[in-house]
C-alpha cells in the first residue's frame, strides 16, 4: 500500500508562487507515475500534471502550462509541484496520486494511490 502525504499549500495572492511536495511511502518509486490533481468547489477532479518517476517524462493541462512544473528527487521519493503566476481560478485542493497502470496517463480512474488533499487559495 503507497502512503502519499501532500504539503504546501497556502492562501497566496494572485501572481503569487507556491511549491506543492507529494512524499511517497514506496520504496521502488521508480516504477510508478505520480500525477497532480485538483478539484474546486462544485466541480469534478481535474488532472493538473503528471510525471514518469523513472525517466521524468511530463506533461501538463493546457490551463497550467507554461506557469506550472512538476519536478522529482527520487532519492527522497518526493514529487513536487511548481505553481507560478497562479489566478484565483486555480483555488482548489491539490490531490497527488499514484499508478503503475498507465505512466501518461491524465485520467482519475488509472491512478490507485492517493493522498489526502492540500488547499490553494489564490485571491483576487
Amino acid at each position: 500500500q503507497v502512503q502519499l502525504v501532500e504539503s504546501g499549500g497556502g492562501l497566496v495572492q494572485a501572481g503569487g508562487s507556491l511549491r506543492l511536495s507529494c512524499a511517497a511511502s514506496e520504496r521502488t518509486f521508480s516504477n510508478y507515475a505520480m500525477g497532480w490533481f485538483r478539484q474546486a468547489p462544485g466541480k469534478e477532479r481535474e488532472f493538473v500534471a503528471r510525471i514518469t518517476m523513472n525517466w521524468g517524462t511530463t506533461g501538463y493541462s493546457d490551463s497550467v502550462k507554461d506557469r506550472f512544473a512538476i519536478s522529482k528527487d527520487n532519492a527522497k521519493n518526493t514529487v513536487y509541484l511548481q505553481m507560478n503566476s497562479l489566478k484565483p481560478e486555480d483555488t482548489a485542493t491539490y490531490y497527488c496520486a499514484a499508478t503503475r497502470r498507465n505512466y501518461y496517463s491524465r485520467t482519475i480512474h488509472d491512478y490507485d494511490y492517493w493522498g489526502q488533499g492540500t488547499q490553494v487559495t489564490v485571491s483576487s
